[in-house]
């Protein structure tokens, strides 16, 4: 009876040395062994019950997951290893987690498995949020409020110019000057949402700038994105830092400068018609 049993688990797929045999058998053949082995169909809906739950917690469906368990049986290592099931399990849980996780952050599987990738939080855009981000986050920040004087019930002279409508305004400049205003309002807000995410102007100029994605995205050049870029947050070398060209458009607005005063600044206005997507060179 003993012997009976052990030959019934060593060919019973659900079994790790049932999986083995299944697997050895289905590597012999060569191509198409998988489609005519009747015992692998029924392998494959085996694993769909199996990671079923798995996939569902990972906002999968299970033939996602079963896709991924077909490619781990196909592995020389899942053969050979001593527990060829536990070899399927974590590689279909690193999966599912990877395709979650490339959907939220809207990028391939590929890349999710990235740890410095996968570090991020999913994408999100300025407007999901009750509070809109530019009224607390630090990198809005420009300078310190005025100090009112509430015994006289003085207001402050200057009425600073809002996050939200400093980025209008240079979407509006750059429209003025040959830039189609769809595309540009997209592009600005690919910046500024990656400037909040940064906390610092330089570090996004960096990241922005290998931003392949964002590119492909608007359909642009690349000398015209990275021509925004350097427009919109200003150039990265410190020898600029406290000049016009090192501000950038944006933080000018948010200072106070309007958008008449930026249009008399001739080499803004020569940088933005030269970039534009129009006149750029691909």
């Amino acid at each position: 009876m003993m012997n009976g049993i052990d030959d019934e688990q060593q060919y019973d797929f659900r079994t790790s040395e049932g999986l083995r045999r299944l697997l050895a058998r289905l590597c012999g053949p060569g191509a198409g062994a998988w489609e005519r082995d009747a015992e692998a169909r029924e392998l494959m809906l085996f694993a769909a019950d199996k990671y079923r739950l798995l996939a569902r917690k990972h906002s999968l469906d299970p033939w996602e997951a079963v896709a991924a368990a077909f490619e781990a049986m196909r592995m020389r290592s899942t053969l050979n290893a001593a527990d060829p099931w536990a070899v399927v399990t974590h590689a279909v849980r690193i999966t599912c987690i990877a395709e979650e996780r490339g959907q939220g952050l809207l990028c391939s599987t590929h890349q999710a498995r990235r740890a410095h990738v996968s570090c991020f939080h999913d994408a999100e855009r300025i407007s999901d949020r009750e509070t809109p981000l530019w009224e607390y986050h630090p990198a809005f920040r420009v300078t310190d409020e005025p100090d009112i004087d509430e015994a006289a019930g003085e207001e402050p002279a200057e009425t600073r110019t809002t996050a939200m409508a400093a980025a209008e305004e240079a979407a509006v400049m750059c429209s003025m000057l040959g830039w189609p205003l769809p595309v540009v309002r997209v592009a600005i807000e690919i910046i500024c949402n990656e400037l909040i995410h940064s906390g610092d102007r330089h570090r996004a100029h960096e990241r922005l700038r290998r931003d392949i994605e964002a590119e492909a995205l608007l359909e642009i050049p690349r000398t015209s994105w990275i021509g925004l870029i350097r427009i919109v947050l200003g150039s990265s070398g410190p020898e600029l830092a406290s000049t016009n060209a090192g501000r950038g458009m944006l933080l000018r607005l948010l200072i106070g400068e309007s958008l008449p005063s930026l249009l008399r600044d001739d080499e803004l206005v020569l940088a933005i018609t030269i970039s534009a997507p129009a006149n750029a060179s691909r």
